[in-house]
């Protein structure tokens, strides 16, 4: 019988190494697998690279893996929060983080060229700026074009508002934001969900993440 739900969050993050790629969902707070990163601080991995929309979100649990010495790199496009400095601050002018920042549309396709195992694609986003340094561009149409490499992780870290045993996600609204799409770009996705419903309870057209990118999945009540 198929069952990918984990009796904890323990068990769910349980395997993830040191120097691992997490690619970790939402936009801000919102839809961020908050209680699976808790996990991964407990758990006492090093030497983290996190792809994400934001760095940090405030004192957010990204910023006490921060803070706890767990995060080498980041790649992402916003790496300061609305609410000023953070811990990620202190760290990249001190040379203690690496940091690569990164359109946010074109983070967002880079997930997805490496969800759909493309091997890159061109875009005009940055082009002619400090971002394209070191990169290939072509000229398409008479525009300047940037080459950018496809992103896959070693984990996927998601959430979404209801999974059933099989491993299906629904989201609520915004807070699907990038979650989806990192399903399908990492070696292991992982989901925490506010809600496990029972097998058939889920319209199959409202779907977003189908199973098959699901490897575990634990209820988190928050």
């Amino acid at each position: 019988m198929i069952n990918k739900q984990c009796r904890n969050v323990d068990e769910a993050v349980a395997g993830i190494q040191d120097g691992a790629v997490l690619l970790v969902g939402g936009f801000g707070n919102s839809g961020r697998p908050a209680e699976l990163l808790r996990g991964v601080l407990e758990l006492g991995v090093k030497d983290l690279t996190i792809v994400a929309n934001n760095a940090t979100a405030g004192d957010d649990i990204v910023a006490k893996l921060m803070a706890a010495g767990r995060v080498s790199k980041v790649v992402c496009s916003f790496p300061r929060g609305l609410q000023g400095h953070t811990i990620f601050d202190d760290l990249y002018h001190a040379g203690k983080i690496e940091l690569e920042l990164v359109p946010q549309g074109t983070l967002a396709e880079r997930i997805r060229a490496g969800a759909a195992g493309i091997g890159g694609f061109f875009t005009r986003t940055a082009a002619g700026t400090l971002l394209s340094k070191g990169k290939e561009t072509r000229l398409i149409d008479g525009r300047e074009y940037v080459f950018e490499q496809p992103i896959r992780g070693d984990v996927a870290l998601i959430k979404a508002k209801q999974g059933d045993r099989f491993g299906n996600l629904v989201y609520h609204r915004g807070a699907r934001i990038n979650n989806p799409v990192m399903a399908g770009a990492a070696d292991l996705c992982v989901a925490q969900v506010s809600e496990v419903v029972p097998l058939g309870e889920l319209d199959p057209e409202v779907v977003v993440t189908p199973a098959l990118f699901v490897d575990r999945m634990v209820e988190v009540c928050a």
